[in-house]
């Protein structure tokens, strides 16, 4: 393996590592007030970061552990709903990273359409694994839940993630630390 490929996972690993941190204390700071922690999904931002600045892998595996090493420790999100947030929370890491890696440029665009992509991808495997699990406990899951759980109650949240992820990411560009590739005329894309 070359020194400079040796040195990009060890990147990765740290700064998955400090996504995962982040996703364990950003709760904190909303869960004193349950009704606001619940609607500005706090665990969802560090997942969506890492896919983006460390790639699809390093994003769904951050996103599949933080849920259940949160849970070990904390108590938190509660099971079984928490298996549902496992695999939404995957595929947020995963999707929004492979498609941020593949896009023409990185650019604040593509940026925006990787993460309503990815939104809407993890939102719909949160429904499949509420309906899995709903079926195996022999309760309802129906429509009127997954607007509420997902759209509804989410709104704050999902209005979080589209400020704050392209601000940090331009913030970020513009300091060099993850630089958005440039267009055919070799400017930034925003």
């Amino acid at each position: 393996m070359k020194r400079i490929q040796v040195n990009q996972y060890v990147k990765n690993l740290v700064l998955a590592a400090m996504f995962m941190a982040l996703g364990l204390v950003l709760p904190f700071f909303t869960g004193q007030i349950p009704q606001i922690g619940n609607m500005m999904l706090p665990m969802h931002l560090p997942v969506l970061l890492c896919g983006l600045i460390c790639g699809w892998q390093y994003g769904g595996v951050v996103g599949f552990v933080l849920p259940l090493f949160r849970y070990a420790l904390f108590g938190m999100p509660p099971m079984p709903a928490g298996i549902a947030m496992v695999f939404e929370l995957a595929v947020y890491g995963a999707v929004v990273g492979f498609l941020y890696a593949r896009s023409r440029w990185q650019c604040l665009i593509a940026l925006y359409r990787c993460l309503i992509a990815a939104m809407v991808a993890g939102r719909l495997v949160w429904a499949a694994a509420r309906v899995v699990l709903a079926g195996a406990a022999n309760v309802p899951f129906t429509w009127e839940l997954f607007l509420s759980g997902a759209l509804l109650s989410a709104i704050p949240g999902i209005i979080l993630q589209l400020a704050a992820i392209p601000a940090i990411m331009v913030a970020m560009d513009r300091t060099g630390l993850v630089p958005f590739r440039k267009g055919a005329a070799g400017q930034i894309q925003y």
